[in-house]
């Protein structure tokens, strides 16, 4: 891990096109400002974790019973409009 020490107003680069600027400091919380591309997906840790997360059990394959969806298609189908 790189550690750096900013002052209010002074910056950091990460590659060509991403900056990162502390903007103020209140007791133990600092505020920063991030310029990076619009098509740069920039989140909070626990935020990136959680979305992590969920997108991993959606990805996860269900079984479904196909009998049971064609029952449900056929026995629809029957009703009148």
């Amino acid at each position: 891990m790189l550690v750096l020490t900013r002052k209010i107003g002074e910056s950091i680069k990460i590659n060509e096109d991403i900056k990162v600027t502390v903007i103020e400091i209140k007791g133990k919380n600092i505020r920063i400002g991030i310029e990076a591309p619009k098509e740069t997906k920039v989140y909070r840790e626990e935020l990136y974790y959680k979305i992590k997360s969920e997108n991993e059990s959606a990805a996860v394959a269900q079984k479904i019973d196909l009998s049971k969806v064609s029952k449900l298609f056929s026995s629809n189908l029957k009703k009148p409009i």
